[in-house]
């Protein structure tokens, strides 16, 4: 009669693990926490909210603005989920006997042009920016980039995310660097 209890008491064991297992499972499905302000202070919670996907733990990594210098001629924004990297922001500064390179052949499908700086282009997974600045100092190009994880979003609807994003950084780039253009 003893043994009639250990198959019962398995089974009761193993849905109970089951149980367990889904709580685990649906609190990693949970969409993560952002903080309300992101990346040198600039996008809200639900600018970047479509890129961030299923998971835990978010984590940011950069300086709290982006004003370019001629000593600081670069910031750069990370926001990771679970240890993965879901959006970028950056922005460098160079001088205007120098310009940028970008690669648009190689991006597929091809980019978009934005009517926003010298130079804008959006594409499925970012969008990038140069225009010149004229600083308290000195004149100079900018370059900004925006860049995400897409796989949580429905088609064609990242080029139109990014295009926003791109216009808020370019904003808020000209005015904490002191642009004047």
């Amino acid at each position: 009669m003893r043994t009639a209890h250990i198959p019962l008491a398995l089974a009761a064991a193993l849905v109970a693990a089951v149980a367990l297992t889904g709580c685990s499972e649906e609190k990693k499905a949970a969409a993560p926490q952002l903080p309300e302000r992101n990346c040198f202070g600039i996008f809200t919670r639900d600018d970047l909210e479509p890129l961030m996907g299923k998971g835990e733990e978010v984590k940011e990594s950069g300086p709290v603005d982006v004003k370019l210098t001629a000593e600081r001629r670069s910031a750069t924004c990370n926001v990771d989920v679970d240890g993965e990297g879901r959006f970028l922001a950056s922005a460098t500064r160079q001088p205007l006997d120098q310009s940028f390179f970008w690669m648009r052949e190689m991006i597929k499908p091809p980019p978009d042009p934005l009517d926003l700086g010298d130079e804008a282009i959006v594409y499925d997974t970012g969008a990038r920016v140069a225009f010149s600045c004229k600083g308290p100092k000195d004149m100079f190009h900018v370059e900004l980039t925006v860049s995400g994880s897409i796989e949580q979003m429905k088609k064609g609807e990242s080029r139109p995310l990014f295009a926003k994003l791109i216009k808020k950084f370019v904003d808020v780039a000209k005015q904490q660097t002191q642009c004047d253009s």
